[in-house]
């Protein structure tokens, strides 16, 4: 029953910024793991950032430094803000969470996924 939302994508030039947005729904007291991935033309799904239940963050060696994941509780959204964005950023965003703390067991749910567009 937990839902996300994706919002915040769009084309913007190389050194460019965008902030994402997943706005999540239908959960629980449980504590939950959230993450970003992203999907380009003809690759495979790869994973981007993380946030633990206990507030700690992960990311890929391909975005440290430029790419920072948030979450607003009051709001309950999280938030990848992307800086100095590259073309190979290029890709279909997509939300999720997985219960308790982030694992490798895979993540339980997924939202419909953002584009973002970079040009050179």
């Amino acid at each position: 029953q937990v839902q996300l939302l994706e919002s915040g994508g769009g084309s913007v030039q190389s050194g460019g910024s965008l902030r994402l947005s997943c706005a999540a729904s239908g959960y629980t007291y449980s504590r939950y793991c959230m993450g970003w991935f992203r999907q380009a033309p003809g690759k495979e799904r790869e994973g981007v950032a993380a946030i633990d239940s206990d507030g700690s963050t992960s990311y890929a060696d391909s975005v440290k430094g430029r790419f920072t994941i948030s979450q607003d509780n009051a709001k309950n959204t999280l938030y990848l803000q992307m800086n100095s964005l590259k073309p190979e950023d290029t890709a279909m965003y997509y939300c999720a969470a997985q219960h308790d703390y982030c694992s490798g067991r895979g993540m339980d749910y997924w939202g419909k996924g953002t584009l973002v567009t970079i040009s050179s």
